[in-house]
């Protein structure tokens, strides 16, 4: 029988383990490589091409809806299960947006997840149960969700965006982004205009409201 292949981002390293262990006792799954933060996990992709990523939301420097989006658009094949510890309208609306296939709570027990990971992989879409009556909600409403101030800015300034709310220089994120310190400016300044937000707080307190970065990063 030809086994899942799946690849695990999960930036806390007892969690990631408990879910590898998880992971290992299901027959027919197997876990090819585990990465800790979203751009590893875009590489990690391109070189082992899993069937699966089983992707944490809220990871340093390239969160999981970022990393989900570049993996759908350039491995349309590879799956992506988001792992989340919120039920709510906007985090699926992102993930959706970012072309996963499942949306899955951090509570959800054993069952639930060997459930999202099989019916993934069958070509179906899972949404855990307690956030799946949103979306239906919203195309009852007007067949899609409300505009995100997010979807203003480019994948590249919503990543700048993240580093700066975690409290990178712009130093540190040219050389993080293999960037100049010019370009990395220029980005700066074109989502402050955007977002018509000029200062690095109200920068931050924008990407706490819309989920980039969490209070405790």
């Amino acid at each position: 029988m030809t086994k899942v292949r799946v690849l695990l981002a999960e930036d806390h390293q007892l969690v990631r383990a408990g879910i590898h262990a998880l992971l290992d006792k299901m027959g027919g799954v197997l876990v090819v490589a585990e990465v800790s933060d979203g751009q590893a996990a875009v590489k990690a992709v391109e070189v082992q091409q899993p069937d699966l990523v089983l992707m944490d939301i809220a990871m340093p420097g390239l969160n999981g809806l970022e990393a989900a989006s570049r993996i759908t658009k350039s491995w349309p094949k590879v799956k992506v299960v988001i792992l989340s510890m919120h039920a709510n309208e906007e985090y699926l609306r992102q993930a959706l947006k970012a072309g996963v296939t499942g949306y899955l709570l951090k509570g959800a027990d054993i069952q639930e997840l060997e459930l999202a990971i099989r019916t993934v992989s069958r070509g179906e879409q899972y949404l855990t149960p307690s956030v799946a009556r949103y979306a239906l909600e919203a195309y009852q409403h007007d067949g899609a969700y409300p505009v995100n101030p997010l979807d203003r800015l480019s994948p590249r300034q919503r990543e700048i965006l993240q580093l700066i709310a975690e409290g990178h220089s712009t130093k540190e994120i040219a050389f993080r982004l293999s960037l100049s310190t010019k370009t990395v400016e220029t980005h700066r300044s074109q989502l402050m205009e955007r977002l018509d937000i000029h200062d690095v707080a109200g920068l931050v307190r924008f990407a706490i409201q819309f989920g980039l970065v969490h209070p405790s990063s």
